[in-house]
């Protein structure tokens, strides 16, 4: 988008939650998002598969509570990357807002973000620290920073996530002119980021922390073991062809996922503890 172009007006959010996910937390996310102080114009959550009775009660809940949500349900579960691509294709806004449906918003992040694009109409996508918690927001786990300007996080893509997916806000259309999100276990944003900024886009991180994210053994639990290691790899792989890392980076990051990927649960925690979050 060029200087001279209008003013971006309204945004929506997308989530997309299935089976497995737990009701009070759903909760607690849409809670997040009515109290904060700029309301979205619109709020798409995508049920990938069917859900549990109770995590339909609390749908059927923030339904009742926030006019603004559309809910698209799916017999299937098909994975993340496929179901925030409907998803998206719902979205009747310009600006569309990630969220996770066990993630806390801090009050104040959608207002954050819409400055951010006011600021700068060539903005595509902006996104923000996050605070990894267990149980209550109090008990804060670890921060999980990532580089602020649009260059630092082309170096910072070349081997590692530049955004903390749950935080972000981006451009609908910088996201459609990329290819949408894609099936990629376990990496659908950060093949989404590579293509996009190869692409051009432009990106941005706010010196901020904007979000509560849900942490715990369980994340580590699911970012080990081979099946984890053959997604990474694949996922790699496919990151490097956008062009955007070259062939030591992407060796050296698979090596280095294949080491973190096989280490012992508990290990594995405290490496992201002592050395990915620092």
């Amino acid at each position: 988008m060029k200087a001279d172009e209008p003013v971006l007006d309204g945004f929506s959010v997308l989530m997309s939650v299935y089976k497995k996910e737990k009701p009070e937390y759903l909760k607690e996310c849409a809670r997040s998002i009515l109290t904060q102080t700029v309301r979205p114009d619109q709020v798409v959550l995508v049920e990938d598969g069917h859900l549990t009775p109770e995590l339909e009660e609390a749908v059927q809940e923030f339904e009742n509570l926030c006019p603004e949500l559309e809910v698209l349900r799916f017999n299937e579960n098909r994975g993340l990357g496929k179901a925030l691509a409907d998803g998206l294709l719902a979205c009747r806004y310009p600006l569309v807002a990630r969220m996770d449906t066990d993630d806390i918003a801090f009050p104040d992040r959608f207002e954050k973000q819409l400055r951010a694009f006011k600021e700068d109409p060539e903005l595509d996508i902006c996104g923000g620290h996050v605070l990894e918690f267990s149980g209550s927001t109090e008990n804060i786990l670890r921060r999980k920073t990532v580089p602020l300007t649009d260059a630092e996080i082309r170096r910072y893509a070349r081997t590692r996530n530049p955004f903390n997916h749950p935080s972000v806000m981006y451009k609908k259309e910088a996201v459609l002119k990329a290819g949408n999100y894609r099936h990629m276990p376990g990496f659908e944003d950060y093949y989404l980021w590579a293509r996009m900024l190869m692409g051009g886009a432009k990106g941005r991180n706010l010196d901020d922390f904007i979000l509560y994210f849900r942490a715990g053994e369980d994340v580590y639990r699911r970012r080990g073991g081979w099946q984890y290691l053959k997604n990474a790899a694949h996922a790699r792989w496919a990151i490097h062809k956008t062009g955007i890392s070259g062939f030591g980076e992407t060796v050296y990051a698979i090596t280095g996922q294949a080491v973190v990927s096989l280490m012992p649960n508990g290990l594995r925690g405290k490496f992201y503890d002592r050395v990915l979050r620092r």
